[in-house]
């Protein structure tokens, strides 16, 4: 054992000890991979050394005794190496973790931020994002398990046609609109592949529809193109 003051680490301070023969008069010696200033032990023949007083330590690389060596006298190098902390999420106060986390299990309680949810049109995942703005009345959330089935009135779909128009406290008034303009600015083809696979009817609420110049509309086969279906050009 080294006569001296011991060095006590606990068990998540990785060490490396050096140990190297002294030639006669030697003071310089170089540590194999360096060391961290001040994170250093020196001990010569067993007993440790003070720093400052027998040796120095200054530039992480080398040690200088302030008292030369004799021929054959052993010198020691514990290095502190590294501070490993090994499953420590931090269980009070907040925390930075570096990179990603990966969690196998179930993560419960708390509040996730700047988190992406999936999004889903159909059974058919369509993108994801880390806010649902929904704008409008009548729109009804429940939970199913993991899922959210969000249902959306107004708008030709879920029980409305057009968009809701309340009382100044937030009820719902007899009245709703649709704008009576609208322009088709990219070209669009309304065959099977975007509506229906059969003969079927495509039907717009707004009464004019404008076809910008260079546009083209393709309505394909078995299919009926409808504008004006509440024909509020006749009021």
């Amino acid at each position: 054992m080294a006569i001296g003051r011991p060095l006590n680490l606990t068990p998540n301070i990785a060490t490396k000890n050096i140990s190297v023969i002294a030639t006669a008069g030697q003071t310089l010696f170089t540590v194999n991979n360096g060391y961290k200033i001040n994170e250093i032990g020196v001990y010569r023949n067993g007993t440790r050394l003070v720093d400052g007083r027998d040796f120095t330590a200054l530039d992480g690389s080398s040690v200088t005794l302030l008292s030369p060596a004799t021929v054959g006298d052993v010198l020691e190098f514990s290095v502190f190496d590294a501070f490993n902390i090994a499953d420590a999420i931090n269980s009070v106060g907040d925390q930075v973790i570096d990179g990603d986390l990966t969690v196998t299990g179930t993560l419960t309680g708390g509040t996730v931020t700047g988190a992406a949810i999936g999004i889903n049109s159909a059974g058919t995942v369509v993108g994801a994002a880390k806010t649902l703005n929904f704008i409008g009345t009548g729109n009804t959330f429940a939970m199913r398990g993991n899922t959210v089935d969000i249902s959306i009135a107004g708008g030709g779909g879920g029980g409305g046609l057009g968009t809701a128009i309340d009382y100044d406290d937030g009820t719902t008034s007899p009245f709703s609109y649709i704008d009576r303009y609208v322009t088709v600015e990219q070209n669009i083809v309304l065959d099977t592949s975007n509506a229906g696979v059969s003969t079927s009817l495509i039907v717009s609420v707004i009464p004019e529809v404008t076809i910008a110049s260079g546009i083209a509309v393709t309505v394909g086969a078995g299919k009926t193109l409808v504008i004006d279906v509440l024909e509020i050009a006749d009021l």
